[in-house]
């Protein structure tokens, strides 16, 4: 690693923003933070409804001109090369996201693999989406078209930015959309980066437009405006209400990838040696602030302290750092966020905490780090047990039998992520069947990324699908076509 890590990665200038292929300069900035140390390492553009305005004018001329001209196979082939490319950046990409976001090298450039298989699935995919014939009336013929909705509005957030970039942009491309990108005012640089990556590998003037700035300006302005036809935003239940009640207004379609409060369930029969890692690093992963991370333990009754054992001798050895030392854990993604988990950990009251991890001693002081946590033998009903913390904290909950794992497990609002541990397979089937959640995991968690399964959430977790097929049809509108022809 270099002196300055951060001049090595930034190959471009931050400090503007992307609409109709050029960048232009902003009237104001913002200022980026690096978590690890709370120093101010760059600007970018704080854009606003004009700014917005203007890209997805850009956006809307694209689909008129020589984005719109090309097939599906040349919108694939454009999207191949700019998987290519993110891979030959992925170092300087991992960089980037670990100094805006704070999570550990390696969460990072595992971040930058991540958007570049994204866009090699849905590069490989965008010819290959079908419409059907339809057995109907004699003398007709009768078929269905997928085409793209138009105008695609983005709204990411700051955990992260290249993994949902990939997952919602590159889906929205495939299908032939126009895409207007709002990254999280928080972690900008590898939105930026990307939009870059996109221009060289040939992408169109107006296919991708890049707009930086504050959620209650940029943000907003996006999610209004009329020239959108699609709305996807992934992040806190307050802000997707928001984003929904805008959409509805113009009665645009939306996907919403909110928050989740996932369980692991374990039962008598299940293999401890494997389910370990996959129970604590789906609960400290990016400092917990993931909205699949599983922050509650459901375990029986009969393996409850035995497993509290094991997960607390895992906790004791994790370790929070500066994100380019990779440790277990980098620091949260900023004082405010920190404050929001301290709030929950004061609440705790007579919990018990099972284990807690440590920073480093010679962490820099103006980081905003927080050690992991583990709570045992607690109350569903308990707040930690019921509300997203979006930190790195995990309760171990208890449980009589099948019937009443079942209710705790789907006894939250929210309903994204659950895992089942057991060597039963009729249990791992019926289980299956009756959580409430988009995803289910018999025996493992997460699947390695999962870049083709689909997955969103029910319930205040959100809805529609984003990954795999699921995605492309989502940012699509089917039509019907019948032909009469004698």
């Amino acid at each position: 690693m270099t002196d300055d890590p951060l001049a090595a990665a930034l190959w471009f200038d931050p400090a503007a923003y992307l609409a109709g292929g050029r960048w232009h300069p902003a009237q104001d900035h913002i200022p980026v933070e690096n978590p690890s140390t709370g120093a101010t390492i760059a600007r970018i553009a704080r854009c606003g409804a004009d700014e917005i305005d203007a890209a997805v004018t850009a956006a809307g001329q694209a689909l008129g001109g020589d984005w719109g001209a090309l097939s599906a196979t040349e919108r694939g082939r454009i999207l191949t090369r700019m998987g290519r490319l993110v891979l030959e950046r992925a170092g300087d990409l991992a960089v980037l996201e670990a100094l805006d976001v704070g999570k550990p090298l390696k969460q990072a450039r595992a971040d930058a693999v991540a958007l570049a298989r994204y866009l090699e699935f849905y590069g490989g995919a965008a010819d290959k989406v079908m419409g059907e014939t339809i057995p109907y009336l004699n003398g007709y013929t009768a078929y269905t078209l997928r085409e793209p909705h138009g105008v695609t509005g983005h709204i990411v957030p700051w955990n992260y930015p290249m993994q949902i970039i990939g997952r919602s942009v590159g889906a929205a491309l495939a299908m032939g959309n126009a895409a207007v990108l709002k990254p999280a005012e928080e972690a900008s640089l590898t939105a930026l980066a990307f939009a870059h990556i996109a221009l060289e590998a040939g992408l169109p003037p107006g296919a991708l437009n890049v707009v930086p700035g504050l959620g209650e300006e940029a943000g907003a302005a996006l999610a209004a405006h009329r020239g959108v036809h699609h709305l996807s935003f992934t992040g806190s239940v307050g802000v997707g209400v928001q984003i929904q009640a805008a959409a509805a207004r113009n009665v645009v379609p939306v996907t919403l990838e909110l928050g989740g409060k996932s369980p692991q369930l374990v039962f008598d029969d299940a293999d401890l040696d494997r389910a370990l890692p996959f129970l604590v690093n789906a609960g400290i992963q990016n400092a917990g602030q993931t909205c699949s991370a599983a922050s509650r333990i459901l375990v029986t009754r009969a393996r409850h302290d035995e497993l509290v054992e094991r997960m607390a001798a895992r906790y004791r050895a994790l370790q929070a750092g500066p994100a380019l030392e990779d440790h277990d854990l980098g620091p949260l993604i900023s004082a405010r966020q920190k404050s929001v988990v301290d709030g929950y950990l004061a609440l705790a009251g007579d919990l018990a905490l099972a284990a807690t991890g440590r920073v480093r001693n010679d962490a820099p002081a103006g980081g905003h780090y927080g050690a992991p946590n583990l709570f045992a033998d607690v109350r569903p009903g308990h707040r930690l047990a019921q509300e997203e913390i979006f930190g790195p904290a995990q309760v171990v909950i208890p449980f009589e039998d099948e019937e009443e794992a079942v209710a705790i497990a789907n006894g939250t609002d929210f309903g994204l992520v659950a895992a089942v541990w057991s060597e039963s397979g009729a249990r791992q089937m019926l289980l299956a069947r009756r959580l409430r959640a988009g995803q289910v995991f018999l025996n493992n968690y997460g699947a390695g990324g999962g870049v083709e399964l689909p997955f969103g959430g029910t319930g205040r977790s959100g809805h529609g699908r984003e990954k795999g097929f699921e995605a492309l049809y989502s940012f699509s509108a089917l039509k019907t076509v019948a032909a009469w022809h004698g």
